[in-house]
């Protein structure tokens, strides 16, 4: 069974992530990377299409107590029309998620909580003129799950620390995307070295059905970069 998912939101046309939906929302899950570790990062990404700047992500991770903290803001924009996108995640060390709030503003408005408790995600959502919040609630086979909302990049950064490096070969996730309160799985698996512009990079390709995107870091294991060839869009620290 299939579920057709908004994962990337691209700026002329939405480009769709086929997500499988197995048991409990999860076919297997991620064992814990002991050579991969979450480190502060600050930062901007260029949003483009076609070579054409369509936006822009500012994020920033730090610690918090015994936990990690990721905020994100994107904007992007078609013609005259403007969304604004932001997202608050809080996780522990192992990418393992504990709380996450989001809101989206463009022709709606819409927000939203995320609540983990040992691998149920309690969500809620608010859209602008409905009567109440509407309420979920997800079960995973394991509380490592990954968080991949609309239109918030940074987030592909923590597939970067939950991926067994060491091991490499394909590695599936269970996701949740809580923008469209929507669970599934992807594949991951390493690509190898990759020259970009001069730099030695380190390649994630994130895949399903009908869907490529390519995940490129450094040495420190930082996203610098993603790119969903399909769509050709490129998604770029400045």
């Amino acid at each position: 069974m299939k579920h057709r998912l908004p994962v990337w939101c691209a700026p002329l046309g939405l480009v769709t992530l086929f997500l499988s939906a197995g048991a409990n929302y999860a076919l297997s899950y991620p064992r814990p990377a002991a050579n991969s570790a979450l480190t502060p990062d600050k930062g901007k990404f260029r949003i483009l299409q076609q070579g054409n700047e369509v936006g822009t992500e500012e994020f920033d991770l730090q610690p918090s107590g015994n936990a990690w903290v990721m905020n994100d803001q994107t904007v992007i924009r078609v013609g005259s029309a403007e969304t604004h996108t932001s997202g608050q995640l809080r996780i522990s060390a192992d990418g393992t998620p504990q709380h996450y709030t989001w809101s989206s503003q463009g022709e709606k408005k819409a927000s939203g909580t995320v609540e983990f408790d040992n691998g149920t995600a309690k969500t809620s959502l608010n859209i602008s003129g409905a009567k109440g919040p509407a309420q979920q609630d997800f079960k995973f086979n394991s509380p490592r799950l990954v968080v991949l909302d609309n239109n918030l990049y940074e987030q592909y950064a923590v597939l970067g620390t939950m991926y067994d490096w060491t091991a490499k070969g394909t590695q599936s996730f269970p996701v949740l995307i809580p923008q469209d309160a929507t669970p599934g799985s992807i594949d991951v698996e390493s690509l190898g070295t990759k020259n970009v512009e001069g730099a030695g990079l380190q390649v994630l390709r994130v895949h399903s059905a009908d869907l490529e995107i390519q995940l490129f870091f450094d040495a420190k294991l930082r996203l610098v970069r993603l790119e969903v060839p399909m769509a050709q869009v490129v998604i770029v620290r400045p």
